[in-house]
């Protein structure tokens, strides 16, 4: 298969420049997704069932005991797996025309976005529609504060604490705090952050 033979939809999935805008089956996908978040954040939040039952149509993959707070958008739903155990507070937007793997046990604050879409950083480009779409990738056990934006491309290791408020440009590393604009390492989770020792328990 050639470049010059593929559907839009295979571009994208590769990395490579697409025509996101104009395609006909991609937009068709984008719009079903719409109306499932729609429905999804329409429904009561005390309708649990409902709620699981849109959610499970609409992602890739949901593990068990995951709770998601509406609203919640995404752009296509099934790039977006999402580990059990895991935690999404009100307002996030995973914009997955490249595939979004959350892990276990992630706990994520309000507001949260992860953006895989690149767009060229040249007009007539930009303006015809093209883009590409790099993956993002949150490892089990990252605890994400409120209002923090994750952009294409990028890995949070295990067991990582973002910052809130904190755009992540580049992979930040298993084990640590960061934080900032850009988003950089602040230092190591220790021994010493457990609530018993900063309490002076034994």
């Amino acid at each position: 298969m050639t470049n010059e033979t593929m559907t839009e939809a295979q571009r994208r999935d590769r990395g490579l420049w697409y025509d996101a805008n104009n395609d006909a089956e991609l937009g068709e996908e984008r719009s079903r997704a719409d109306d499932a978040c729609f429905l999804l954040n329409q429904t009561l939040p005390s309708d649990r069932e409902g709620r699981e039952k849109i959610l499970r149509a609409l992602l890739g993959q949901m593990g068990e005991s995951v709770e998601i707070l509406g609203p919640l958008y995404v752009d296509y739903g099934y790039n977006v797996s999402i580990g059990a155990g895991s935690f999404i507070n009100h307002g996030a937007y995973l914009m997955d025309g490249a595939p979004i793997r959350i892990g276990e046990h992630v706990f994520i604050g309000p507001n949260f976005g992860a953006y895989t879409a690149q767009h060229p950083l040249t007009v007539e480009e930009r303006n015809a529609g093209l883009e590409r779409a790099l993956p993002i990738t949150i490892e089990d056990d990252v605890w994400i504060g409120g209002d923090v934006t994750v952009l294409p491309g990028v890995t949070v290791g295990r067991g990582t604490v973002i910052g809130a408020g904190s755009v992540v440009t580049r992979d930040v590393p298993a084990g640590v705090v960061a934080a900032g604009n850009p988003c950089r390492v602040l230092r190591e989770i220790t021994e010493c952050d457990r609530p018993a020792c900063e309490q002076g328990e034994e």
